[in-house]
């Protein structure tokens, strides 16, 4: 009998599957495998990457060190920021706060 995953479950294997694929199945990428990860899954949020100084931005706000390779850590870091930042603008009730930070 097959397992019936829940869309939360089937949404984290998704993130997992995709970063592993851009990894080329590493345990890192390299920025130029961010940005197509990006650029493929993330069209939206690709826009604000697209030079040097927004791709260095947002690798500061994921914790990547200059010269560094991306880790899972540092990516879930990113998809932490997007949910918050997407919860914010898309709920319906603009006084509840999305308060989900990583510690």
């Amino acid at each position: 009998m097959a397992t019936k995953y829940s869309d939360l479950e089937l949404a984290i294997n998704s993130l997992v599957t995709e970063f592993h694929k851009a990894a080329d199945d590493g345990p890192t990428m390299n920025t130029t495998q961010f940005q197509t990860l990006l650029s493929n899954q993330l069209p939206t949020f690709a826009k604000t990457v697209e030079g040097d100084e927004g791709l260095g931005q947002v690798l500061q706000q994921m914790g990547v060190e200059s010269g560094q390779n991306i880790s899972f850590d540092n990516f879930w870091t990113l998809i932490n920021k997007q949910a918050v930042q997407l919860f914010g603008s898309t709920h319906k009730e603009r006084n509840i706060k999305c308060s989900c930070l990583l510690q």
